[in-house]
């Protein structure tokens, strides 16, 4: 398969797994290299997801490493037989190669969790929410910048929407709900918009009110996408220097136990909308 100029996260996260399959089975790149007939660069090439690999290539390497998990075997050759350009692809070179990796992320994802303490997450915003928000980064985005930036945001909504629908849920604080993001009526636009996703079946917004004691996990912010085998599950961040992808099985172990205790800390479904709807009318 022909070289890849840059690959995206998903491609780096399949390679990186075959990498480690490898090491765990203390066979060294020219081995593997040999068993399908190649040289050693392009199994770096592969495992740095520049290249990419058959399903019937991953299945025959996978048993050489002596790997025995099949759901995961089946999860990565899912990843490598799936080549079939997303939605996103139109943005590319025009979008920080970060949305892009998002978007991909979350629509292969089988559940999407966001903890949010500053703004409504991505996936609940209104357009004019999304808008306010570009609009205030500094230095100032060129309008077509701009309007590409909703435009992208606003697509990402596929994966509520679609036949194969993402199982969703939101924790988001109190805070973020009442941040004024553009004019009074766009925030009152807003909580409907959260009001009439959370009653979908595959969404679940539970709110963090101030009044909460004893809560100092504001450390938790995060977009987690999980995957069919938990071990491919992702973490999204944002870092000083830009978004984070994290996947180490350790760090991933953190993420899911700071979800889950905020999930228990904040307010039921129901409770969450009655508190949304309240706000809404002070507003």
């Amino acid at each position: 398969m022909p070289r890849r100029q840059q690959a995206t996260a998903r491609q780096q996260r399949l390679g990186a797994e075959l990498r480690k399959l490898r090491e765990a089975a203390g066979i060294k790149g020219r081995e593997a290299a040999a068993l399908l007939g190649t040289d050693s660069a392009q199994i770096s090439q592969i495992e740095a997801g520049l290249a990419g690999v058959s399903e019937e290539r991953l299945r025959r390497i996978t048993a050489h490493y002596n790997c025995t998990d099949q759901e995961l075997v089946e999860a990565l050759a899912g990843m490598a037989g799936d080549r079939s350009p997303g939605w996103w692809e139109e943005h590319r070179g025009l979008l920080p190669a970060s949305f892009l990796d998002l978007s991909e992320l979350e629509y292969y994802a089988t559940h999407r969790w966001d903890v949010e303490f500053l703004h409504v997450p991505g996936l609940l915003q209104t357009e004019e929410c999304a808008r306010a928000l570009f609009s205030s980064r500094v230095p100032e985005l060129p309008a077509s910048d701009l309007e590409r930036r909703v435009q992208h945001r606003m697509q990402r909504r596929v994966i509520l929407d679609r036949e194969r629908r993402t199982t969703y849920m939101a924790l988001v604080h109190e805070a973020a709900l009442r941040m004024m993001v553009g004019s009074r009526a766009d925030a009152r636009a807003q909580m409907m918009r959260v009001l009439e996703l959370s009653e979908a079946d595959h969404v679940t917004v539970r709110v963090i009110p101030f009044g909460l004691e004893h809560f100092v996990d504001v450390g938790a912010a995060m977009v987690y996408a999980g995957s069919v085998v938990s071990k491919l599950d992702t973490v999204v961040r944002d870092g000083p220097h830009g978004t984070v992808f994290v996947d180490s099985e350790a760090q991933l172990a953190v993420f899911r136990t700071h979800f889950r205790r905020v999930e228990t800390m904040s307010l039921d479904p129901e409770r969450s909308r009655e508190f949304i709807h309240k706000l809404s009318k002070e507003l």
